[in-house]
């Protein structure tokens, strides 16, 4: 099987763009006198099998669960810091998300400063100076378990687990946790920690690419897997792997920067890569996990 080299995708390119005015000029998250807090909470209807987007804010965690209800559940807590209860007050007022519906398709937009045309719409009085003031934005979603669903963050970890169907997500930094079943799943994160749990000995669709360019995925595999699997590191740095059942393929070696395997009796195409850093396979079961 032909590996194709890491690169970062042009969503997370788009990203970096996006989102680098916002986190390198934010002043330290310490220091500020008020913090205040609001939680809002939207619903819509969706049946199974349409795509969910999520466009999270350039601070703050997504979580994304499988459920069997037809509809997409948002909760979503914001966290503004300022200086005093008025620019608090200012920041909240322009800080949240939006949910935008129709019959295919549940988009949610994240909304604060970093946004001028919507902070224009919600208040056009808005000072300059406070764009720069940290904005969190922590998303729980519920979504029905076979859906498509894409998502693009900034910083901030991230939580997928019980949906099968087309993932694509694309973060610029994030501690991720990913239980993972089934589906078509691409995953591209620019540096932090990917903790991945294949939780089915048959992959129930058609691949997975989890794509890491600086730190570390831990990859949890079932006994008695049934994939083919490759591990690569681009760059810099190792990977270890206490999986004992992979096969090398035929003419192939595994190295500390290189694993091309057969896993049982094969199957789906699994990929793993990381630029710089490495990369841990292990049971979880024998684990304990």
């Amino acid at each position: 099987m032909k590996i194709q080299r890491f690169a970062v995708s042009g969503a997370l390119v788009s990203l970096l763009m996006f989102f680098a005015a916002t986190v390198l000029a934010q002043v330290p998250d310490s220091g500020f006198a008020v913090k205040r807090t609001k939680s809002i909470s939207k619903t819509a209807k969706f049946g199974p099998g349409g795509t969910i987007v999520v466009l999270g804010a350039p601070k703050g965690s997504v979580s994304v669960e499988g459920w069997t209800s037809h509809e997409v559940s948002v909760e979503a807590e914001i966290v503004v810091l300022a200086e005093n209860e008025e620019d608090a007050a200012q920041l909240a007022n322009v800080s949240g998300f939006s949910v935008n519906e129709d019959v295919t398709s549940v988009r949610i937009y994240s909304v604060g400063p970093h946004d001028k045309k919507a902070v224009k719409k919600i208040d056009k009085k808005f000072p300059k100076r406070l764009r720069n003031n940290p904005v969190f934005i922590n998303y729980r979603i519920k979504v029905p378990h076979f859906s498509d669903l894409q998502i693009d963050g900034g910083k901030g970890a991230l939580r997928l687990e019980g949906i099968e169907g087309v993932l694509r997500v694309n973060y610029l930094e994030s501690d991720a946790v990913l239980k993972l079943i089934g589906g078509s799943v691409q995953v591209t994160v620019g540096s932090g920690t990917i903790d991945v749990t294949i939780q089915t000995r048959s992959w129930r669709g058609r691949d997975a690419d989890i794509q890491l360019a600086r730190g570390v995925i831990r990859l949890w595999l079932p006994n008695n897997l049934n994939a083919d699997l490759s591990a690569r590191i681009l760059r810099s740095g190792t990977i270890t792997n206490s999986y004992k059942t992979l096969v090398p393929r035929r003419q192939t070696e595994f190295s500390e920067t290189f694993i091309n395997a057969i896993a049982g009796s094969g199957g789906a195409r699994l990929a793993f890569s990381v630029g710089d850093g490495s990369l841990e396979i292990q049971d979880f079961e024998k684990s304990g996990q």
